[in-house]
């Protein structure tokens, strides 16, 4: 077995700072949307992705590659939503074995009620407490780490206009 290199100080600080904003983060903003909009923070984050389609609709694999999701996650929170008319599930007909999901009306409202709020707490809770620069080392430390955490590329959707298209389909 290799020996273990240990982290120093500097590395230690900095790993225990990235733990503490990966804990606290998800908290806030589900505490904001179950507060505001009756969401919790994925439901939400699958509903934004459905919204962001042209079609308002996508396939269940390729929503659960965006949401980062497995399968049957996905598929008890779409229950759910269906269940309160925010999506449906509908039948994917350039491939008979696949399930699409689409936003209804009442979900795109939803998303456009609770938007704002969402927002507002990622600007107070993040971005706002960074400057212009720190801001630029955020997505480069992102990027970076992104290559070693998902080296297929599976959520790249979220920032790739591209590769969103080719999911939409």
């Amino acid at each position: 077995m290799d020996e273990v290199k240990w982290l120093d100080e500097t590395e230690r600080d900095a790993w225990l700072r990235l733990i503490a904003v990966v804990e606290l983060l998800p908290g806030v903003l589900d505490a904001q949307l179950r507060s505001q909009a009756g969401l919790t923070h994925f439901e939400y984050y699958v509903l934004a992705m459905l919204s962001e389609t042209p079609t308002r609709t996508l396939r269940m694999t390729a929503l659960a590659q965006r949401t980062n999701a497995t399968l049957p996650r996905l598929s008890h929170v779409v229950r759910r939503l269906h269940d309160r008319g925010l999506a449906e599930r509908v039948p994917c007909l350039e491939d008979r074995r696949a399930t699409n999901v689409r936003l209804t009306e009442a979900g795109w409202d939803t998303v456009v009620t609770a938007a704002p709020g969402h927002v507002a707490t990622v600007r107070s809770h993040v971005l706002d407490p960074l400057t212009a620069e720190q801001l630029e080392q955020l997505r480069g430390i992102a990027d970076a780490l992104l290559t070693t955490l998902d080296p297929q590329g599976r959520m790249t959707a979220l920032y790739d206009p591209e590769t969103a298209a080719e999911d939409a389909s």
